[in-house]
């Protein structure tokens, strides 16, 4: 997937990802500001998360539960110091659950990640718009 779009299609997007995704672990790229916690958002609300989901910049991880019980995690990794820190709060455990893992500022954790990842890069064109591209890893 390589494709620009408007917060007007957000929706679209967001189900485009899931529908493409071969893996449950989403890792977000991209400058502050892009819209990685806005997309990461929509992609909870169509997996059915009833709750608002919200940064976890100080928490480091959020849990939602989906209507149909299935859990999303949250990740925002962007004022982690030490990838130690990651480990001590037992990220692997997440990571390797088999449930959804939307992670922010995954570069912060580069050596904890798994393989089987699909990485989404989100940058900011001149007219507003965003380019979205999807890499499986």
């Amino acid at each position: 997937m390589n494709r620009n779009y408007s917060l007007s299609e957000l929706t679209a997007v967001a189900k485009e990802i899931i529908a493409t995704s071969q893996h449950k672990i989403l890792l977000f790229y991209g400058e502050m500001g892009v819209g990685k916690t806005t997309l990461i958002k929509e992609i909870c609300k169509v997996l059915g998360v009833e709750d608002i989901a919200h940064s976890p910049t100080f928490s480091l991880v959020n849990e939602y539960k989906t209507n149909s019980n299935e859990t999303v995690y949250h990740f925002d990794f962007y004022r982690i110091e030490d990838e130690e820190e990651a480990y001590d709060m037992g990220v692997e455990d997440y990571l390797y659950s088999y449930n959804w893992c939307l992670v922010e500022w995954p570069e912060n954790v580069k050596n904890l990640l798994p393989l089987d990842t699909v990485s989404i890069s989100i940058s900011l064109l001149e007219n507003g718009q965003r380019n979205i591209q999807l890499k499986t890893n």
